[in-house]
């Protein structure tokens, strides 16, 4: 699940930065709650999804230190300390409902932020590397819990202004940490990069960039690769699209699993995938 305050992947905000600038296009004007579910059925290797992202206007839009609220769908920090988000939600392009409850309780918050570029525009903070969640929906009837990863990026410009493509993956570790590796790639043909591990009380602690390992390319031709000791075994593509891809990978040396993340944003630029989009995001602006 994510949650946009100018939807960085909206073909909506990135026509309005065309027509107005990008101080005329208001992020508020593009928000969205992103939600996917994923099932394999037993038997199958492949597995089953459930997407909703569903474009608002401005005025759907309402925050505070406290609360996240996109149209009827809610982001509410508790007095326990734990996450409660009320989803209510259609999924696109075939509409079904997604309407109930999750419940995210942090195991430990680093509180530091990583700059992704030298001039500082976007950051990336891991909030919580280790948490449990909770899911009770009523549409469709899922009840169940497990670990939970929850983490944020903030720039002040488009991504497609300053970066190529990134590489991103978390895995769990045993004794409750996090290994996280994120790798961006910059316009200019620079690379940064950050391989961390997290452990169970949020301490950080960076440790030496692992070998790059291609991936199988997507059924759109998407490059994808992972940092890792040994060549990670790829388990399933959860998402593929033209600009952005899902994995689900295994680590070989201690059977870890990983969610693994692949983006262009050269592929995002192109018009032809702005035209597609709409089919999968559509805009209910009031």
């Amino acid at each position: 699940m994510i949650a946009f305050v100018g939807s960085v992947f909206s073909p909506y905000y990135a026509w309005a930065r065309r027509r107005n600038g990008d101080a005329g296009a208001r992020p508020e004007a593009h928000c969205a709650l992103n939600l996917s579910l994923y099932r394999r059925p037993e038997g199958r290797t492949t597995y089953e999804r459930l997407w909703a992202m569903t474009e608002r206007g401005e005025q759907q839009l309402q925050r505070n230190d406290r609360q996240l609220q996109i149209g009827p769908s809610r982001l509410a920090w508790s007095a326990d300390g734990g996450l409660h988000i009320d989803v209510d939600e259609w999924t696109a392009p075939w509409p079904q409902r997604l309407r109930g409850r999750i419940h995210l309780q942090p195991q430990a918050q680093p509180g530091q932020a990583f700059a992704l570029d030298t001039a500082g525009r976007h950051h990336w903070q891991p909030i919580a590397p280790r948490a449990r969640i909770a899911l009770d929906f009523d549409a469709p009837q899922l009840r169940w819990q497990g670990d939970a990863y929850l983490d944020a990026n903030h720039g002040t410009r488009p991504l497609e202004r300053d970066f190529a493509s990134w590489q991103w993956s978390r895995s769990a570790l045993p004794g409750h940490g996090s290994r996280v590796h994120y790798e961006v790639q910059t316009l200019d043909g620079a690379e940064r990069a950050l391989a961390l591990d997290i452990d169970a009380d949020g301490r950080i602690q960076p440790r030496p960039l692992p070998p790059r390992h291609a991936l199988p390319g997507t059924t759109w031709g998407l490059a994808r690769s992972s940092r890792a000791e040994q060549a990670p075994e790829l388990i399933a593509t959860l998402e593929s699209g033209p600009f952005y891809s899902r994995s689900l990978l295994r680590d070989p040396a201690d059977g870890s699993l990983a969610m693994h993340e692949s983006l262009s944003l050269q592929r995002f630029s192109q018009p032809w995938v702005q035209a597609l989009l709409p089919f999968r995001m559509p805009r209910r602006a009031r």
